[in-house]
């Protein structure tokens, strides 16, 4: 059986202070759970919180990184930094990197490359715009993402990767999709996953869910069985909204 992965992403909030009080809450309050449970921080809190999560079941995340792993980069973070300091896991492909900072798969590919290298899991995000699915390009525009970002990974590879699927129409806008949406989303990728690599490949893949997953919805969005998760936004930011996330991933 595929294991739930919880993934909080805290974007661009949280000084270290803050950072550090929301580990020390959130570890009083953990329910016990064989879930994987994973905060993605901005870069200035990485160091500290990964000492203040030693011996739990809390990892580490980091929200972006270079592809490259040294060099005259100015203001980029590489795969190496991250290792070094305990860092576990990394969010790439973001629907704000991909829109914001104008990321092509084919950048997103090289850092997928370059975290399995490096002993990093990507959390490798795909997803629609709310044009893009009224307009019928659901698996057209997930396969293009998910050939163009996995583009060069072997079959042994995709054990080392998490694909999270977030509807572009229902990050930090409150709209989540339906469960069955959701679900249907997840076995398209599925299969885009099967004809790339393999049948055995891609029931075995971890895919979250993300898209305004909150503590209201999570036990409906998780209960459905291609749902092995969720990368969670705003409702990460407080300790109890998160755990009740948590504790739905059963």
């Amino acid at each position: 059986m595929r294991q739930y992965i919880i993934a909080g992403n805290w974007k661009m909030n949280k000084t270290n202070r803050e950072a550090l009080e929301f580990i020390t809450e959130l570890k009083a309050i953990m329910p016990a759970t064989k879930a994987q449970v994973v905060v993605c921080a901005p870069f200035t809190a990485l160091s500290d919180l990964v000492k203040a999560t030693e011996g739990s079941n809390i990892a580490i995340g980091a929200e972006n990184m270079s592809s490259k792993d040294s060099g005259a980069f100015t203001g980029e973070i590489s795969p190496l930094m991250l290792k070094d300091l305990g860092v576990k896991y990394v969010i790439l492909g973001h629907s704000e990197r991909r829109e914001i900072f104008k990321e092509t798969d084919a950048c997103i590919n090289a850092k997928v490359k370059a975290a399995i290298t490096h002993g990093l899991t990507p959390l490798f995000c795909i997803g629609e715009t709310l044009t893009q699915r009224e307009a019928g390009h659901l698996v057209s525009v997930l396969k293009t993402q998910i050939n163009g970002g996995l583009e060069g990974l072997m079959a042994d590879d995709m054990k080392k990767v998490v694909i999270a699927y977030e509807p572009v129409w229902a990050i930090g806008t409150g709209v989540t999709a339906t469960t069955a949406q959701a679900d249907e989303a997840h076995v398209v990728v599925r299969n885009i996953v099967s004809a790339m690599f393999n049948a055995s490949v891609a029931a075995n893949v971890q895919i979250q869910y993300g898209g305004s997953m909150n503590a209201a919805n999570a036990e409906e969005l998780l209960g459905k069985e291609n749902v092995d998760g969720g990368l969670i936004g705003g409702a990460s930011l407080k300790a109890a909204d998160f755990v009740k996330i948590i504790a739905a991933a059963k």
